[in-house]
């Protein structure tokens, strides 16, 4: 019957090259004999000190490593950082491109919005699951490679040391002042358009944006930029980005970007009776991409705001940090 030793020998034993086993079985067992030699000299019985000595020597996988310099990481200390910093790098601008082209190509091609959607996140998620997937198998690779060339090219120098974060941003007048002229002359285009009624088509004049919306979306849309503008007003007075601002950030672009989206995609965003003159004249498709534009408009734009809110946020927290450390 086996003992513990010679389960423990066996192992380390199989871990490791043929090779190298008929020198380093008896060196296993002299170790584990000494461990337990020095346990039953301290008053241990022989199967307790014998199974003691043999988990102080912990894995044999681990073991074997040592003696054979063998890895067991995927990916280790020496690459991790270079790693993470092109893992995030290409799937920050990989994966949103993806996603939208996917989506402009689909809905161009007469998708439903529901497929547009799911189809652009799906590819989205299985172009990032690649991206990991082939980035991580390359760096494996490295890892095991001994590869001088790379080796010196990523080497960390004083050079690649960050910079601490700078004091935290505050809003200056001229960027309130064209924040602010930019959603007073969309609130005004809102009205405008719609009492105005600029485009003509035989001698009738249409607005852009649905007439019914006016029982409470358009009202909504024009509440919610004049709620922005107090916000970014605030935002100056308080000097800074601060956690609850990026979230009432956060909740005004949301607040707008949804309901807008919405009503595109139920068709119910344009003016009917322009729609209809459009079709009639042969140009619903050439007018088509007009929608699709004004989608990503906003969708870009809310989702800038959003992240540069947060952003800038996340900057001033760690500057703060910084400063009021010792």
């Amino acid at each position: 019957m086996s003992t513990l030793t010679d389960r423990y020998v066996w192992g380390v034993l199989r871990a490791v090259p043929t090779a190298q086993r008929a020198d380093l079985g008896p060196e296993l067992r002299a170790l584990v004999a000494d461990a337990v030699e020095a346990r039953v000299a301290a008053g241990v019985v022989p199967a307790e000190a014998e199974r003691a000595a043999i988990a102080e020597l912990g894995d044999p996988e681990r073991l074997a490593a040592k003696y054979t310099d063998k890895t067991l990481f995927l990916i280790g200390p020496r690459y991790f950082p270079d790693w993470k910093r092109l893992l995030t790098l290409l799937l920050s601008i990989v994966v949103p491109i993806v996603a939208i082209a996917t989506m402009g190509a689909s809905y161009l091609g007469g998708q439903e919005i529901l497929e547009v959607v799911l189809g652009g996140l799906g590819a989205a998620f299985m172009v990032g699951v690649n991206l990991a997937f082939w980035i991580t198998v390359v760096f494996a690779v490295m890892e095991r490679r001994e590869i001088s060339d790379l080796d010196e090219e990523l080497a960390w120098t004083p050079d690649r040391l960050p910079e601490p974060p700078a004091a935290a941003a505050t809003e200056t007048l001229p960027e309130i002042a064209f924040s602010i002229a930019a959603l007073v002359i969309a609130t005004i285009a809102l009205v405008w358009q719609q009492t105005a009624m600029p485009i003509t088509i035989d001698g009738v004049s249409y607005p852009l944006f649905n007439p019914d919306l006016w029982s409470f979306w358009l009202p909504w849309f024009v509440v919610v930029l004049g709620l922005q503008i107090v916000f970014h007003v605030a935002l100056y007075l308080r000097g800074g980005w601060t956690w609850p601002f990026a979230v009432v950030n956060t909740v005004l672009n949301v607040a707008f970007a949804i309901p807008a989206i919405w009503l595109w995609s139920q068709a119910r965003l344009f003016d009917p009776g322009l729609v209809a003159a459009l079709e009639n004249m042969g140009l619903a498709e050439a007018f088509r991409p007009t929608g699709v534009v004004i989608a990503v408009v906003i969708i870009a734009v809310a989702g800038w705001e959003i992240a540069d809110g947060w952003l800038k946020t996340y900057r001033g927290s760690q500057a703060a940090r910084y400063a009021t450390a010792p």
